[in-house]
């Protein structure tokens, strides 16, 4: 009998772990489980990467399918808050696979798509809503949601989504949720001040802590090298061109603390030949879906983003990490670096440390206790550097995910006797003149009133007749 056998979890969710493979619970599972199939609040803290959305899913849905009804309209029975739209959409997505043998639904709303398609798919009413907290008040101020029936409450990442700017929109939201429900809290760092902020939401919670706070992932191999701002391209693109070149490095994500910043590395980075692509807040949804699926099948093999990529973006296969800029808040660092050695495997992390960023760096191996190991520059820096492509605005479609521009239509020059141009100036002239329509002194088109059916009528609207 396997452990999930032993928590007692319904069969139809036994089956689908059994098709993905779980067979051992990580150490989150294993501790916070027993406690939320118990109806207990959860304060749960773990290390980025272990397994925190099966976590909460599995007794979750098992909770909802042991007691199934159907949910009310334009109504949810549980709701898992992100701080983002890519993990909104993974926790979604492994949710509707631990759910696929039973008789729940979830859905996924976020921003950057139409809203009116999402608040139809509400009609009806779902179990399971994962949701950023935006789009999730949009369709509550539009009336296509109401969250008087949620009976569990998950929020993730919850440092992130409790910190700068998340603090409104979610006391908003818990104060529109029932009192009597369960609340589940997750996340790899909780700050102090930020735990004693979270006591407004749970209620008398069970803190499960696997691992120490604010602690890296123990296969990372991290490194610092300190360079100056302006070498810090010039070395990111010969690291990538050597790893990618040797087979060293699989997928890479590179970090920066800008969105500008972000696409001004990947121009360089295509300039000197390399498949490269952005992710942040600026691209639309469907250049950032595009970008990760790109990332996530290996036809872009370096994917460059700020902090958004951060939150628990799972990709197998990132074998690198590099900070191209450091984070100035430490346990964004501990994030960041989360995103390779998943799964049991083994990565790198490489941070490009300029003189005003040794305070960043001091702040997080205080926070982290790991020292980061010297990396030397690369042979020849200065005459490989010199070398290599300066990078201009690049064109559209040269990055990975962009839709190429359309080729722009000839203009006609001033002056010229082209037939074709005579002809559609004369078919606009046509047009704009409205022939056949009364015109005023001006010469312009007069609207035509409008006539209601029915029995004409002689005289004023005070009295008028009927006709004969």
């Amino acid at each position: 009998m396997s452990y999930f056998e032993s928590l007692g979890l319904a069969e139809p969710i036994l089956r689908a772990l059994a098709a993905k493979g779980y067979t051992e619970p990580s150490p989150i599972q294993r501790q916070a489980i027993p406690a939320l199939m118990e109806g207990r609040d959860i304060l749960g803290i773990a290390q980025t990467g272990t397994g925190k959305t099966a976590a909460f899913s599995l007794p979750s849905l098992h909770r909802l399918a042991a007691d199934y009804r159907k949910p009310g309209p334009a109504s949810c029975r549980m709701l898992v808050l992100s701080p983002t739209r890519e993990l909104a959409a993974q926790i979604a997505e492994n949710m509707s696979r631990y759910a696929k043998h039973l008789p729940i639904n979830v859905e996924c709303v976020f921003g950057g798509v139409p809203v009116g398609k999402q608040a139809r798919r509400l009609v009806p009413g779902v179990d399971v809503l994962v949701a950023t907290p935006g789009r999730l008040l949009d369709l509550i101020d539009q009336r296509a949601l109401t969250l008087k029936h949620v009976e569990i409450f998950v929020l993730d990442e919850a440092d992130q989504m409790m910190d700068l700017g998340f603090i409104k929109p979610l006391t908003r939201v818990a104060n529109l949720l029932p009192k009597d429900r369960q609340s589940l809290f997750f996340s790899a760092t909780m700050p102090k001040d930020i735990a004693d902020l979270s006591q407004r939401f749970i209620n008398n919670p069970v803190k499960v802590e696997v691992a120490p706070q604010a602690t890296t992932a123990e296969r990372v191999e991290q490194y610092g090298t300190f360079v100056n701002q302006a070498e810090k391209q010039a070395l990111l693109t010969l690291s990538l061109q050597a790893g990618l070149a040797s087979g060293e490095i699989e997928k890479t994500l590179v970090f920066t603390r800008t969105k500008h910043g972000a696409d001004r590395v990947v121009r360089h980075l295509v300039a000197a030949g390399i498949s490269a692509a952005a992710i942040h807040g600026n691209k639309s949804q469907a250049q950032r879906t595009r970008a990760l699926d790109g990332f996530r099948k290996g036809e872009v093999p370096v994917l460059v983003a700020t902090d958004i990529a951060a939150r628990g973006i799972d990709v197998t296969g990132v074998s690198h990490v590099f900070n191209f800029e450091i984070p100035n808040v430490a346990e964004q660092y501990v994030h960041r670096i989360g995103r390779t050695a998943r799964a049991g495997a083994d990565g790198v992390a490489i941070s490009y440390i300029a003189p005003d960023e040794k305070p960043y760096i001091r702040d997080i191996e205080k926070l982290t206790g790991v020292r980061l190991t010297p990396m030397p520059l690369v042979e020849n820096f200065e005459k490989r550097a010199a070398a290599l492509p300066k990078a201009g605005r690049a064109p559209a479609g040269a990055e990975y995910g962009e839709r190429p521009a359309r080729k722009p239509r000839p203009q006609q020059k001033k002056g010229g006797d082209s037939r074709a141009f005579e002809d559609r100036k004369a078919r606009k002239d046509r047009e704009n003149r409205g022939d056949g329509q009364p015109r005023d002194d001006m010469g312009r088109p007069q609207k035509r009133r409008f006539r209601p059916k029915g029995p004409k009528t002689v005289g004023t609207h005070k009295h008028a007749v009927r006709a004969r």
